[in-house]
Order: C-alpha cells, then sequence, then structure tokens
C-alpha cells in the first residue's frame, strides 16, 4: 500500500490526514492555534509556532498514530490560509507576525492610493482582480512604509503555503492561483509576475518562482525530515490556498460547479471556462494550467460563532457550547422573531469590499433572547452569502451545482438558512474533512496514484439540501442590504 500525506494550515486550527491509495482515511490529526489581533482590522499569526510548529506536530502525530513508514508516504501537499504576507530574511526566517487574507484590512490607504494611481479599469484588465483587503501588493507596500527597516531586511515575501514548502524543501515557490492574490504584482494573461503598474512595491526577485499546485516543488530535505519524521527525498508539491484544496476535495472539477465552504469565513470558488472580470469578485488561473476560477469570500463566518461564544456562552461547557447554542437557535422561528444581523466584524469582503464595514444585531427588544440572536447571527451569515450568488447571477455566472464542505456544514441551521435565502441547492460528499483531504488527494495525483475524476469514488455524494419555499426569509433578505446601505455612512464615521 501506498500513502499520501496532505496538511492544511486554517485560521483556528492545522489539520492533516493520511490516505491511502484508495483514498481511505488512514490517520487524522489537529493541533489548534489563535488569530492574533494586535488592533481592530489587523489579523495575524505566528510563522514558526502557527505554520512550521503545527505541521511538525502533526505530521508526527500521524505517523505515531499510523504506524505506518514514512518511506511509504509517495508525496506531501499542503495548504494554508492565504493569501497571505511574510517577509523573510536571506536564511527564509519569518521578519514579522504573517498578515493575514483579507481579515486584515491594515493596507486600507494603500489600496486608495495604488487604485487612484493606476486606475482601476487598467488594475482589473491587467491583474484580474480589483485592489482589496485580499490583495497582497498594497500589504507589502504598507511594510516597506511603516517598517522600512524590516523591508530593507526583507529578502523574499511567502505567503503562508510558500512558507511551508520552503520549510520543507528549501525552494521559494507559489501557485498560480494563489500569485493571482498579488494584485497589482501579476499579470493573469501572461501568468508571471509584473511591475508594469506599480514599479515601486518591491524587486520581482523577492516574490517566490511561480508553478502549477499540480506539480512538484522539491523533496523533503535532510533538515526537515529530523524536524517532521517524514522521510528525506519525499516528494512535495507547490501547494496551494486552503479553499482551493478544499474545493477539489469535493469535486469541484467542471465550469459551473460551486464550492461552498463553511470554515471561519465563507469561501466560494466557481469552476469558470474562461476569464471572469467583475470588481466585485476575485479571478485567478485554477489549480491546473489552462482552467480557471472565480472566487468570493466573507470576512467573518465561523470566527463568528467562537466569538458569540466566548462573549455570550460562557457558561456553556466548552466542548458542548456549539450543540447547545444551536438547540436554543432551533427553538426560534426562521427570521430569529425580526432581529436582522450583519457579519461584517472585520469590514466585509465580496461583494460590498468595505473594510469600514461594521457588525451590527438589529431590531433587538426586550423579549429577545440568546437563541433568537444566535439564530440572527446564522441567518446573518447566509444573507452574506446570498448576496454573492445573487452577484455571480449577475453577471450570467449562476453555479449549476454547489458543493458544501467544512465544519460549519455541521450547523444544520446554518446550512438550511443559506440554501433557503440563496435559492440553491446544496450536495454534500461523505468527507467533509476539507483541504486536508483535498492535499491528500492533489498528493496522490503528482504521484501518479489518482487522476482527477477519482474524486467521485474517494468521496461519494451522500446528501442534497434543498431550498425550503416556506421559509419566508425572502424578504428579510431585501431588508439586510438595506440596512448596511442606510447605515453605510454611519459606519465609516466610526471608523
Amino acid at each position: 500500500m501506498t500513502y499520501t500525506l496532505g496538511v492544511d494550515i486554517g485560521t483556528y486550527q492545522t489539520k492533516g490526514v493520511l490516505v491511502d491509495d484508495k483514498g481511505r482515511v488512514v490517520a487524522v490529526a489537529r493541533r489548534d492555534h489563535e488569530m492574533i489581533v494586535p488592533r481592530p482590522g489587523w489579523a495575524e499569526h505566528r510563522a514558526e509556532e502557527d505554520w512550521w510548529g503545527d505541521f511538525v506536530q502533526v505530521t508526527r502525530d500521524l505517523l505515531a498514530g499510523s504506524g505506518i513508514d514514512p518511506t511509504e508516504i509517495a508525496c506531501v501537499a499542503t495548504s494554508a490560509i492565504g493569501p497571505c504576507m511574510l517577509p523573510v530574511d536571506g536564511q527564509g526566517r519569518p521578519l514579522m507576525n504573517g498578515v493575514l487574507y483579507g481579515v486584515d484590512t491594515r493596507a486600507e490607504a494603500e489600496i486608495t492610493e495604488l487604485t487612484d494611481r493606476i486606475g482601476e479599469e487598467t488594475i482589473l484588465a491587467t491583474c484580474g482582480n480589483a485592489l482589496t483587503s485580499q490583495s497582497v501588493g498594497p500589504k507589502i507596500l504598507w511594510l516597506k512604509r511603516n517598517h522600512p527597516e524590516l523591508f530593507d531586511r526583507t529578502e523574499a515575501i511567502f505567503t503562508s503555503t510558500s512558507f511551508l514548502t520552503f520549510r520543507l524543501t528549501g525552494e521559494k515557490v507559489i501557485d498560480h492561483y494563489t500569485a493571482a492574490n498579488f494584485s497589482p504584482l501579476y499579470d493573469v494573461d501572461r501568468q508571471d509576475w509584473t511591475d508594469a503598474l506599480a514599479s515601486d512595491i518591491i524587486a520581482l526577485d523577492k516574490l517566490p518562482r511561480l508553478m502549477w499546485s499540480s506539480e512538484i516543488a522539491g523533496t523533503v530535505t535532510p533538515e526537515a525530515a529530523a524536524e517532521t519524521g517524514l522521510a528525506p527525498g519525499t516528494p512535495v508539491t507547490c501547494g496551494t490556498i486552503d479553499a482551493a484544496a478544499e474545493a477539489v476535495s469535493v469535486g469541484l472539477t467542471r465550469p459551473g460547479d460551486m464550492m461552498m465552504m463553511y470554515g471561519s469565513t465563507i469561501f466560494i470558488i466557481q469552476a469558470v471556462s474562461g476569464r471572469v472580470t467583475d470588481p466585485r469578485l476575485w479571478y485567478a488561473p485554477w489549480l491546473f494550467e489552462g482552467e480557471h476560477a472565480s472566487m468570493a469570500g466573507l470576512a467573518t463566518s465561523g470566527t463568528l460563532t467562537h466569538w458569540f461564544r466566548d462573549q455570550f456562552a460562557r457558561e456553556l461547557p466548552r466542548e458542548t457550547a456549539f450543540p447547545d447554542l444551536a438547540r436554543e437557535a432551533a427553538d426560534t422561528p426562521a427570521g430569529a422573531n425580526g432581529i436582522l444581523f450583519l457579519p461584517y466584524f472585520s469590514g466585509e469582503r465580496t461583494p460590498i469590499h468595505d473594510p469600514r464595514a461594521k457588525g451590527t444585531f438589529f431590531g433587538l427588544n426586550l423579549t429577545h433572547t440568546r437563541g433568537d440572536m444566535y439564530r440572527a447571527l446564522l441567518e446573518g451569515i447566509a444573507h452574506g452569502t446570498a448576496h454573492v450568488i445573487e452577484t455571480y447571477g449577475e453577471i450570467g455566472q449562476a453555479p449549476t451545482r454547489v458543493l458544501a464542505v467544512g465544519g460549519g456544514t455541521q450547523n444544520a441551521i446554518w446550512l438550511q438558512a443559506t440554501s433557503d435565502i440563496g435559492k440553491v441547492p446544496q450536495i454534500l460528499r461523505e468527507k467533509s474533512i476539507g483541504a486536508s483531504y483535498g492535499n491528500a488527494f492533489l498528493a496522490a495525483c503528482a504521484a501518479g496514484l489518482a487522476e482527477r475524476g477519482d474524486i467521485d469514488r474517494w468521496n461519494p455524494v451522500t446528501q442534497q439540501v434543498e431550498p425550503d419555499p416556506g421559509a419566508a426569509l425572502e424578504g428579510q433578505h431585501d431588508l439586510f442590504k438595506r440596512l448596511y446601505l442606510q447605515t453605510k455612512d454611519i459606519m465609516a464615521d466610526l471608523s
């Protein structure tokens, strides 16, 4: 038997799996970490401890728990939250905490300046994406301006995944899918780095070498083998962003397929037949050469359930808090007894791209309960998701099927509200492990142990959630969008 290993670094948890060549899960390991919020609008991880340290421990746990000889592992693939921004020195050592994806809005001024200077139309034409809090280019410029002493020592800019790949193989690489988030430094038509739009951000030779996620970046070095327990010389793929690996795990294969990832954030990837250019959404080359993807994402989703538990359910045992809250919410009718919730706790990404947006409970009265508020929170996330689905429809890219995955799919209220408000059925597969399982499959493909169509055999469909036409949430969805528009200026003033 031959095995592949997949590890994913999430916002709050690292997860790894060992999978055999039939797709059967042999071992699973997890390790928790925290998202650091040093000030409002900032979000960070510690690269050595939270990324590499977690990878080492999870890998060792997988090997110890399975009893598998490391030499039987044919390939390793990784993914991580992204796109992140991590400056490193000449030895690849982090110079600061990793700056996270679109949930970190610190580069608002740089986004505005670059957009005004270059022009939104020019940026869209070259990069396929408007500059938003998801873009890495403005965050590099923020580093250069606010920490020039660190920038002067910077020899490379990594993301979370490229840092892992470097620690495993010594290779400085990045996949095209992740690189497309480096606007305005990536040309999507040429599929190469560019400084034509902004030569003052960083020298291009300090950006990693471009590859496809399905390619082998290198092999495990003796030093990495000593730390992780992997065998020296084990092939390692280039890696990718967590949501992309998650999409692979549920079979996103043909144009019209949409992956709905229920995680710390809702993240959406749709396979499309060609380049989609709309400032409300994101575009990138897909993981395989010649294929395309359109993306969207909320800033805070599952993160909000953690926030609510920690602030309003402290008396509940931590191990049962989420099921207990779900039962309370189930006692409340759809519509949360008239409460509207805006899930913009760290600004918002798609489709409004507003770093100054604020979270809101609206419509509270003295009869409302914690269950009402928790249900409103879940439905508010679903409203935000439906707003994205509507946007796809407006540009002629309505999904032909929606593939749901992630820990949030265990929450029946959240799952059903998304189908009801978004008016879409959702397909669930047997394994909802997510990105780490998708990584194991990508590793199997890279090692020649599987072909892309084999995912239907590895992870068969088990359930479909249908929209409930009687849910009576459509009117609330219009109110949800109006509430944002009518409070937008107040939100900005509060910033």
